[in-house]
């Protein structure tokens, strides 16, 4: 710390010589005529002699990430957006104000240069500086061994260091945005208009889970941080939109692991007249066209698993997939006590208080789960725990659902709308009770919701995709605090 501290205070010193020079230390604008992006796309095929023929002038601008001198002259280079050039000053190119300026400089500062692009002796492209211009002082020097930072906790508390440090979670970030903007044009083509919805609801709805809670001080009221958006894409469906979809945040008061953080990106649509398996084959199609556009391939390497993406993605039921994995007889659906000691033959916990449902559920989410790794899309859930899809005509006690699966991860959940008002108010109530019973993350009922689709409406698909978990896979990260660039952690508290 008493480093940090000497290293700063010279810093602060240099400060004050640049202010008793003239120099304003906090610059103000500087018209670029390239980003070191454009200057390497644009030039890093051309010769020596072709640059010599033909010069190249430019103004760039970037931070100090190298320097090194020797005697008049020295070799910085520059960083932006991830990208690196390479700058060279020399006493001879310089005015003497601007040759002193350059013997100031520190690892961390931004400048701006304008000269023309040559090839140094080891064929690096390097711009020639004429003109340099002081942007903005770096008083806090880059951390000790700086060069590809790797300690989790700094990263992701000081992403802004994470970007200096590592320039290639610079590409993580900028793929993000290509798949979001990539999803939306998808979507647009498709007729789906992109609307937006509260963020702050007076009843949290649209998924099982624990909500965040607020007050608003005027209306004297709780409110509660969206945990879904679906109930209000869907009395956009009963108002006349036949296709709709949101890209926003959520947020829900559960733990933090490297699959969940309290808030995070989803990705929801809904499409009048349609049903369940017009979403499984919409999601495939998308999908497929985010990895050819992204990673080139529907063969994708994630963490070491070979994914492929190409269609057609199988399809089981939820129900079937816990007999085939596990190798169980189908009495196991059926009675309680052969569930259970299917539980706990295969190492499942659940309580002595679980329902005959809860024990299924703990088997597919503790032995199934992990098992999809390529994409599968597990169908036709349980009524019991999908309060807001379709029943299944065909069998009552099952719902027009799915959830689509990949490296052994949920990555999207979709179903048939329950467009029954009477239907669902029955639900709600069960969830209602479960609520009154000690369930935190259980549905309530939400009146409105009903008395809007009292109004009517029309045969529904609506999906949910989170894109957080979809960059991951596309980027190939480990952990969504990755793609997350300032994910929720722990305060930082000195010890």
């Amino acid at each position: 710390m008493d480093e940090l501290n000497e290293q700063r205070q010279q810093r602060l010193e240099k400060l004050a010589s640049l202010q008793e020079k003239g120099i304003r230390p906090f610059g103000t604008r500087f018209p670029a005529s390239h980003t070191l992006e454009d200057i390497l796309t644009s030039y890093s095929s051309r010769t020596k002699e072709e640059l010599e023929q033909s010069p190249i002038t430019c103004r760039v601008a970037g931070r100090i990430m190298a320097l090194r001198r020797f005697g008049k002259a020295a070799f910085s280079g520059l960083q932006e957006e991830g990208f690196r050039l390479q700058v060279y000053l020399k006493k001879d190119l310089l005015d003497e104000a601007a040759y002193e300026l350059s013997q100031t400089l520190d690892l961390g500062d931004w400048i701006g240069v304008e000269g023309k692009l040559f090839r140094t002796k080891t064929d690096e492209l390097t711009v020639e500086v004429h003109t340099l211009t002081f942007l903005s002082k770096g008083l806090r020097p880059l951390p000790e061994k700086w060069h590809g930072l790797t300690d989790i906790e700094t990263r992701y508390r000081q992403r802004y260091v994470d970007l200096i440090a590592n320039p290639s979670v610079h590409q993580v970030f900028r793929t993000r945005s290509r798949i979001i903007n990539s999803i939306r044009g998808f979507l647009a083509n498709r007729g789906f208009l992109e609307v937006e919805t509260p963020m702050m609801h007076p009843i949290p709805g649209g998924a099982t889970a624990r909500p965040f809670v607020t007050h608003h001080n005027t209306l004297d009221t709780d409110l509660y941080l969206r945990v879904a958006p679906e109930l209000y894409l869907k009395r956009l469906i009963v108002g006349g939109f036949r296709r709709v979809f949101e890209i926003n945040r959520n947020f829900r008061n559960e733990g933090i692991s490297t699959i969940h953080n309290p808030e995070f990106t989803m990705l929801e649509f809904y499409q009048a007249y349609a049903d369940y398996h017009d979403l499984m084959d919409l999601t495939e199609q998308l999908f497929i066209q985010l990895s050819q556009e992204v990673c080139h391939t529907v063969e994708l390497d994630y963490q070491g698993q070979q994914i492929n993406m190409a269609s057609p993605w199988r399809r089981i039921g939820y129900l079937d997939a816990i007999l085939e994995v596990n190798k169980l007889d189908a009495q196991v659906l059926s009675d309680h006590t052969c569930a259970r000691e299917a539980a706990t033959r295969l190492g499942v916990e659940c309580s002595p208080q679980a329902s005959h449902m809860d024990i299924l559920v703990a088997l597919f989410e503790e032995t199934v789960e992990a098992t999809l790794i390529q994409p599968t899309f597990i169908t036709d859930f349980p009524l019991d725990i999908s309060p807001l899809a379709r029943r299944k005509e065909s069998h009552p006690t099952l719902t027009d659902r799915f959830e689509l699966f990949i490296g052994g991860r949920e990555l999207a959940n979709g179903f048939s709308e329950l467009n029954d008002p009477l239907d669902q108010r029955q639900r709600f109530e069960g969830q209602v009770a479960l609520r009154d019973a000690g369930d935190e993350e259980a549905h309530y009922l939400d009146e409105d919701f009903i008395r809007a689709l009292e109004y009517g409406m029309p045969p529904t698909a609506g999906e949910g995709i989170g894109i957080d978990r979809l960059v991951m896979l596309l980027t190939n990260q480990a952990s969504i605090r990755d793609v997350i660039l300032f994910p929720q952690l722990r305060p930082d508290r000195p010890a």
